[in-house]
């Protein structure tokens, strides 16, 4: 049984879309529109809410202030990173924050970091494969690219049949401002 299209006449519902009464719009201009949907939609970077939907997480507050603290204060533990969340959405507890480290990092939005004799500490650099350098007098850490080549630490003697795409590097010493700094007595 049909029934009657109650919006009007197919006349008016094409002017309405199209702006010319009676036709429907060219082929061309379906093109036109969709590239500059596309030629927009490149321009625009993804945001923090965006990048959480694409990769299947729920956007909540917590793991967008977590994830934008992660960007202000990369190599932060999770103290540091606490603190920058709080002062921008107030209260948020500290497992809160553990809970959206640990989504993000295994959707590897983020990286996290243990050092050995030192907390986790979190980044936003993904998907490239460099290290880190570590004070060991201040605690400082900075990233280091690979010193030669395309990935020459991704190449193990024996890689025991595992398809190897990372590789832990940490550098330790003392970086300039400490080896700058007056020595400490050492106390009685």
């Amino acid at each position: 049984m049909d029934v009657p299209d109650r919006r009007g006449p197919p006349d008016a519902r094409l002017a309405d879309r199209t702006g010319r009464a009676g036709s429907a719009p060219s082929y061309l201009d379906t093109v036109r529109g969709l590239t500059e949907t596309a030629i927009v939609s490149s321009q625009q970077p993804a945001g923090p809410a965006d990048l959480l939907r694409r990769h299947g997480l729920r956007v909540t507050a917590q793991r967008l202030a977590v994830l934008r603290a992660v960007s202000a204060r990369p190599h932060g533990t999770v103290d540091d990173i606490t603190g920058v969340a709080r002062a921008e959405i107030g209260a948020i507890s500290r497992q809160a924050v553990y809970d959206a480290l640990g989504a993000l990092a295994d959707k590897r939005l983020i990286r996290r970091i243990q050092p050995a004799g030192s907390p986790a500490r979190y980044e936003d650099r993904v998907g490239d494969n460099h290290h880190h350098l570590i004070c060991r007098t201040c605690g400082r850490m900075v990233d280091v690219d690979c010193a030669v080549g395309a990935n020459p630490c991704l190449t193990a003697a024996d890689d025991s049949g595992y398809e190897i795409d990372e590789a832990e590097v940490v550098y330790s010493g003392r970086c300039r401002e400490c080896l700058a700094a007056p020595p400490v007595p050492a106390g009685p």
